[in-house]
């Protein structure tokens, strides 16, 4: 051993251990730079990234629906408002059988299989850990039930929300409007627009009428606030709260009353009305019948409720007095008339001889007048007065296309009336170009003749009429009809403005007075063919009224409404102002093919006492089918 150990080398030993040594301080030293390093890019370069993920692990943002304005009619009463309503949802991510516990909450709630396809159908369309309404409108019972059955159901909570309520149901569809489910259209839509960061936690969104036309206006601005919550999601503290603004209530310009009243005029028939008030455009009163209830449509309706309102012949889903197109037939005489002597085609005396039937120059063609044996010696008030078609077909042929549809045009016709409504339809006021487009061929002559009696292939809409009226009302001054009054902001009433638009012709000439005139006499003068249903009013009336012809008679055949089918049978058409001197309303009607009740004028006449004297039980003579045939004019 002690040869051994002489022979050890302890420099060399010695220096490999010092090398040993400082290989593994040089090692330490970098695994303690790298160590620091490594806590000092945590700690301090991304602290503020770290902290933002613990947050968002620990901090949720919690979106609060505003409360959406209400809508009241004229005197204050809520047309649509807001209640609360319960419903149950569940978070699918948090639950471990989604199909178990939707049939386990079939007996809790009364869960039934169209519930469930509602659920799975909004499921597929909605992100990840998004509470999904199972079923909405839960009873008092059934919310209790739920409360003691809550432990069985993790991910399944009961919540309150504020959902629009319709109170007068199928009375104001048309107009009102109502709001539904979100759905995928909705979602583009608003994103493109920017505003889908405000529906973060609204469910519903206007759909027709008023509340998608105000929608902006109605829906307020989303809220907020910031909550801790725990590793199970459930909420801790509530850290900030950025409370929602409600949305802007507004107030239009329709009386309920009278549209209630309306409505009963015209049960069972295929109508529309359109009452305003010419100084100012507002409508009064907007029905089309029939109708439906809105409140179908709030939680969304069942495929075989809406396969039935589609499929319905009555087509109640169509609003007929913005969207129903008809010819407007012997209405819009009184314009034609305006329109011809601002041409000087006509003068106060020009006259014709009506024989019963007016001939085209230069052809054999006859277009026959609805009074066979004729009306005479013919004026300009006496051709509004007996509503004769010979003498609009002779100022027609005079006017020429042209010249009749561009002054129609400045009535309004085929153009939207500006209504704050997007449900409708400009009708069709034909021109040589028109004609051209849609049929590949020429106007003819003959093709303007029963333009000028409102036929052919001139449509419109009840409210155009009603425009066309107002515009005569008031001496060519345009006004734009509309249904909002006013919308609250601030405690405070604003009032819409009524857009100025150019003026229809020469507001001084005196032609209107002689159309107005023509007008007056239909209802009070003995020859005037709506004098049996105005006489005896302690107000003074001024009316035209119409047929719209569904089909077209042969030269030899003679209209029979108790023999055609009853699809088949004449639209019946009125419009009427009063009072005469200093007008306060102005209404259009169309009874669909005759209507199920009484004659046009006799409803109008039951709209007007409504109106000017608080009477709903107008008594008229009894029917006259010859004086009823000769209103219809």
């Amino acid at each position: 051993m002690k040869l051994q150990n002489s022979f050890r080398d302890y420099t060399a030993e010695s220096a490999l251990f010092v090398r040993r040594a400082l290989v593994a301080f040089t090692g330490i030293l970098l695994l303690t730079g790298v160590l620091i390093a490594n806590l000092y890019n945590l700690q301090i370069v991304r602290f503020t990234d770290y902290q933002t993920r613990s947050n968002e692990n620990r901090i949720k943002l919690v979106p609060i629906a505003p409360s959406r304005g209400i809508i009241y009619d004229r005197n204050g009463t809520p047309l649509a408002l807001n209640r609360t309503i319960y419903q149950v949802e569940m978070m699918p991510e948090k639950v471990d059988n989604v199909q178990n516990t939707l049939e386990a909450l079939r007996s809790v709630v009364d869960l039934n299989d169209d519930d469930i396809a509602a659920f799975k159908k909004e499921r597929a369309r909605s992100h990840r850990f998004t509470s999904i309404p199972v079923k909405t409108n839960l009873t008092e019972v059934q919310v209790a039930r739920f409360a003691v059955n809550q432990y069985r159901f993790p991910g399944v909570e009961v919540k309150g929300y504020k959902r629009r309520y319709y109170p007068y149901g199928s009375a104001l569809t048309h107009v009102i409007g109502y709001v539904s489910k979100i759905n995928d259209k909705d979602v583009e839509r608003l994103d493109k627009d920017g505003k889908l960061a405000n529906y973060a936690a609204t469910h519903d969104i206007g759909k027709l009428g008023i509340e998608r036309y105000y929608e902006d206006v109605l829906h307020g601005q989303t809220g907020y606030e910031e909550v801790e919550v725990n590793n199970r999601g459930r909420v801790i503290r509530q850290l900030k709260e950025v409370p929602p603004q409600a949305g802007h209530d507004v107030y239009l310009t329709l009386d309920l009353k009278l549209q209630q009243y309306i409505e009963t005029l015209l049960a069972g028939s295929r109508a529309a009305v359109v009452v305003t008030d010419p100084r100012t455009g507002g409508i009064l009163a907007m029905v089309s019948m029939p109708s439906y209830d809105p409140n179908l449509f709030v939680d969304g309706i069942s495929s075989k409720d809406y396969s039935g309102l589609l499929n319905d012949p009555n087509t109640p889903l169509v609003n007929r007095a913005t969207q129903g197109v008809y010819p407007p037939a012997s209405t819009v005489k009184p314009y034609v008339a305006v329109s011809a002597l601002s041409a000087g085609v006509i003068n106060r005396n020009t006259s014709l001889f009506d024989p019963g039937w007016w001939q085209l120059p230069g052809s054999e063609k006859r277009y026959r007048d609805w009074k066979k044996w004729g009306h005479g010696h013919l004026n300009v008030t006496k051709s509004l007065e007996e509503s004769a078609d010979t003498f609009f077909y002779q100022v027609a042929y005079d006017m020429g296309i042209d010249r009749l549809s561009e002054w129609m045009s400045k009535f309004g016709y085929g153009h939207y009336t500006g209504v704050d409504l997007a449900e409708e339809r400009s009708g069709n006021m034909p021109t040589r170009e028109w004609k051209l487009k849609r049929f590949k061929k020429p106007w003819y002559q003959g093709d303007t003749i029963p333009v000028g009696i409102g036929q052919g292939y001139w449509t419109a809409t009840p409210l155009q009429m009603n425009k066309a009226m107002m515009i005569l009302i008031n001496d060519g001054v345009v006004k734009v009809p509309h249904l909002l009054q006013s919308t609250v902001e601030d405690g405070k009433k604003v009032p819409w403005i009524q857009p100025h638009e150019a003026p229809v012709g020469d507001i001084h000439s005196g032609f209107w007075e002689i159309a107005k005139d023509g007008m007056y006499g239909v209802a009070n003068r003995p020859n005037g063919n709506a004098h049996k249903y105005f006489a005896g009013t302690p107000y003074k009336v001024a009316a035209k009224s119409g047929t719209a012809q569904v089909f077209g008679l042969k030269a030899n055949e003679t209209y029979n409404a108790h023999r055609i089918a009853e699809r088949l049978r004449d639209h019946k058409l009125m419009t009427a102002f009063a009072p005469y001197d200093n007008p306060q309303v102005a209404v259009a009607m169309i009874l669909e093919n005759g209507g199920a009740g009484p004659a046009v004028g006799t409803i109008m006449r039951q709209i007007l006492d409504h109106i000017m004297l608080g009477d709903n039980n107008t008594e008229l003579p009894a029917e006259n089918p010859a004086a009823a045939a000769a209103e219809d004019q």
